[in-house]
């Protein structure tokens, strides 16, 4: 039996691999490279090169591409082999440096939402050194960053790479305070949940609305949910649990380090949770870990769903971005510590936190916001779209009691005072985990709990490390020029709490009493992510990404405009497949229904008069209505969708389709599915949500 040890890794141009093939020197410098960004010159670039294709190609790899994640949320990849023409028509396998460093590509179909003209192709990628190569079904992927001719991000990994070297700079100017000279760096390190679905392949065939959306717009709600309570953390399914041991497979393979799976709280649910890894890296191993649940879920007959809200009534799917930042020496500065030193460093750290999300919590709205994700926000398994931070009641007392410079406890007789020599040992883990909050502190690391099952975890990590970076950067300015280190440090920590306790919310997220709540405190409550995203220029923002050279302007007004356009591309996809459903399936196969009814009373009739029809007579009276009521919406959301067609200015487009569009198609998706409970079975052209959340064959 092969020990997971033995391959765990195998697919990837790691470290221990560099070691064996790299000279001393070449590695050493490519070391540099990787922890402090360092510049390779092209010598030590080939050398790099020989050795990835020499490697590649002896695990069966012919090809290589620069694997990048382009604005749509997915990975894109254009392969090249490695074969070169050699004398009397022989190739050989050549890969240079040059080749590995920067490739370009056809960049005219990506979006880039304004920053480059649409007659222009060129788009460049550029080696992030940071993340392993690895091998996917026979290509060499090289992690890349994206860019136009004129070098504005066209990807997902540049903003964030930009955003940890951010929050580098600021957290080392912080930490050299506390007099941590040997650390020489900083990072953010995520470990993200991934919540999914999975059906039967055939099942989903059926379905239009499946295939062409990712979820159901149609559905009644089956005579059970998830009421009892019985899947979460159940007994796994014998062919789902198959499909888990392949998948963990394939990730090791990739050394992904897939850690936890379970059974989720809704019928056909299931999580998979990673340990930590640094912040880009595991955004590329999350992109892997979505495209290789889908793949492998067609081995067996599935399909993964990754759609938010794949079913009404049930719980949507999301991704707990668990987020930390440690430094070169290996400390969590998000642990509190065993000593004084370390928990006045740990308070400082947290209040930047805090104030971070105060300041920035519709960036960070902003940040998990798509079409899919507004339909899960608000529901009773989601956070509210009102972002607030969990701290548990003693961390929240410990703060409250340095703001009023009171006594911490009934034990504690001296004022608490925050300094490298007064603060008392922390107690850690007192408080029970909040599953409703948003932003919740759990021990040595916070949990954003906002962020969609099919999001890139990148544009989330990228608010959060930068809003911290600013803060950061704030503290080390007042604190660099403080006369008295710890009495600064202490008011510091004082003023920050009071300023911005508003944030911190250790109750039900869930209770409508926290939404009235909020709303008294200032708080923000973006329903919808044309709401959001109205916020995204907001001169305060503008001036957080481009002080920190994270976004430039032009990138930030790209990126606004890529986002309304795909929530208005989205819905409107949505929107057509209702109609296509509704004329051609639905009320074809209701009216066939309508007239079988009709027949059976005219049966009854001519054989008694008297003969009772109250059932057929009663159904047909409420089936006529509603299919009245249905073909009324589905020629109004035909009207809505042809204004939308109309509408140049996305922004318009986008409040078009929340206001028009969504509410018409709820009021017809009403309609249906009422019908549906009245339809004899037989007639029904769809698959139930019975058949698709519970008929996975064991």
């Amino acid at each position: 039996m092969k020990l997971v040890s033995d391959y765990f890794g195998c697919m990837v141009f790691n470290d221990e691999v560099m070691q064996k093939r790299l000279s001393p020197e070449v590695y050493a410098t490519l070391k540099r490279t990787m922890e402090h960004g360092r510049s390779l010159n092209l010598s030590v670039a080939n050398a790099v090169a020989s050795a990835m294709k020499d490697w590649a190609v002896e695990m069966g790899a012919t090809h290589y591409t620069h694997w990048f994640q382009p604005m749509t949320g997915i990975t894109a990849e254009k392969h090249d082999s490695f074969i070169s023409p050699d004398h009397g028509g022989k190739v050989i396998m050549e890969f240079s440096g040059k080749e590995l460093v920067r490739g370009e590509t056809d960049a005219s179909s990506f979006p880039s939402g304004g920053l480059r003209a649409t007659f222009e192709a060129r788009g460049y990628t550029a080696w992030d050194a940071t993340s392993y190569a690895f091998i996917k079904d026979g290509v060499l992927c090289i992690p890349t960053a994206f860019c136009s001719y004129g070098g504005e991000a066209l990807d997902k990994k540049t903003p964030l790479l930009r955003s940890m070297e951010a929050i580098n700079r600021q957290a080392l100017r912080v930490l050299k305070l506390f007099g941590n000279e040997e650390v020489t760096s900083a990072k953010t390190t995520v470990g993200p949940e991934q919540e999914y679905f999975l059906v039967d392949k055939e099942t989903f065939r059926r379905r239009k609305d499946l295939m062409y959306t990712g979820r159901t717009l149609f559905g009644a709600k089956p005579p059970k949910g998830q009421e009892v309570e019985g899947h979460y953390y159940g007994v796994i399914k014998p062919r789902v649990q198959a499909f888990m041991k392949d998948l963990d497979e394939e990730l090791w393979k990739l050394g992904v380090l897939a850690k936890t799976e379970h059974n989720e709280a809704a019928p056909s649910q299931h999580e998979l949770a990673p340990i930590f890894a640094t912040t880009n890296i595991a955004a590329d191993h999350n992109q892997l870990t979505m495209e290789i649940m889908q793949k492998i879920a067609k081995k067996h007959d599935f399909i993964c769903l990754l759609h938010e809200k794949p079913f009404a009534g049930v719980n949507g799917s999301g991704k707990h971005n668990n987020w930390s930042i440690s430094t070169s020496t290996g400390v969590n500065l998000l642990e509190p510590g065993e000593t004084p030193y370390e928990n006045a460093q740990f308070l400082l750290f947290l209040c930047a936190v805090i104030k971070a999300v105060d300041d920035y919590q519709d960036l960070l709205r902003i940040s998990v916001a798509s079409a899919g994700n507004d339909h899960r926000l608000g529901a009773h398994e989601a956070p509210p779209a009102v972002v607030s931070i969990f701290l548990g009641d003693e961390l929240t007392e410990i703060l409250q009691s340095i703001e009023k410079d009171e006594a911490y406890g009934a034990k504690e007789k001296e004022l608490l005072r925050v300094g490298v020599h007064t603060m008392p040992k922390f107690p850690k883990d007192t408080t029970d985990r909040n599953r409703t909050s948003p932003f919740a502190f759990t021990g040595n690391k916070f949990e954003f709990r906002m962020l969609g099952s099919s999001a890139s975890i990148s544009d989330a990590n990228t608010v959060i490390n930068t809003a911290v970076a600013e803060v950061l950067r704030q503290f080390a300015d007042e604190l660099e020029v403080a006369t008295d280190f710890e009495s600064a440090l202490h008011d510091l920590i004082k003023k920050t709490f009071t300023a911005h306790k508003r944030i911190i919310f250790n109750g039900n997220g869930y209770d409508d009493k926290w939404i009235a709540e909020a709303e008294k405190r200032g708080l923000s409550n973006l329903r919808s992510t044309p709401d959001a995203l109205a916020h995204y220029l907001d001169e305060k923002n503008i001036a957080l990404f481009t002080a920190h050279k994270v976004y430039t302007e032009k990138e930030m007004q790209s990126r606004l405009e890529i986002t309304l356009k795909n929530y208005a591309d989205l819905i409107a996809i949505e929107a057509r497949t209702m109609v296509d459903m509704a004329k051609k399936d639905i009320l074809p196969a209701v009216s066939e229904y309508t007239q079988t009814l009709c027949n059976t009373i005219s049966a009854k009739r001519a054989v008694n008069e008297k003969l009772s029809c109250a059932y057929e007579e009663e159904s047909l009276e409420k089936i006529s209505a509603l299919v009245q009521k249905a073909y009324a919406e589905v020629k109004k959301l035909e009207r809505e969708l042809a204004r939308a067609e109309k509408i140049t200015d996305v922004s318009a487009l986008a409040m078009h389709f929340k206001n028009k569009v969504l509410a018409t198609m709820e009021k017809l998706r009403k309609a249906v599915d009422e019908t549906e409970t009245l339809v004899c079975a037989d007639y029904w052209p769809f698959p139930t949500y019975g058949e698709l959340l519970f008929e996975v064959r064991e």
